[in-house]
């Protein structure tokens, strides 16, 4: 076969320009991802997490409230007091996630 003949037998299986490829849809059911999310809250440990990384961050922001009313001007202070409230939020709640995870672990070391 030359290389013209395998390119035109090629366009003879393609679709004609008028016919369009047609799209699978998906349908997503928004109240299952809602229920799971819900069911996903309602856990304790979600809700620890939670109230350890909120408590973190109150107690950033207390802190750093302290040190704006001893001289720091105010647009800095509380840009400095939202980052440090984040990074206290995320460190708290990751040695908690670590402290359940390491107990997680002894728990099924002991059962092995």
């Amino acid at each position: 076969m030359a290389k013209g003949e395998s390119k035109k037998a090629k366009k003879a299986e393609s679709k004609p320009k008028g016919e369009k490829k047609k799209k699978a849809k998906i349908k997503i059911d928004a109240s299952n991802g809602f229920d799971t999310l819900a069911k996903l809250a309602d856990h304790p440990l979600v809700t620890d997490l939670l109230a350890v990384g909120a408590m973190a961050a109150v107690a950033a922001i207390a802190e750093q409230g302290v040190a704006s009313k001893t001289g720091q001007q105010a647009a800095e202070g509380s840009r400095k007091a939202v980052k440090a409230a984040g990074k206290a939020a995320a460190a708290a709640i990751g040695q908690r996630l670590l402290k359940e995870v390491g107990g997680l672990g002894a728990k099924v070391a002991k059962k092995a």
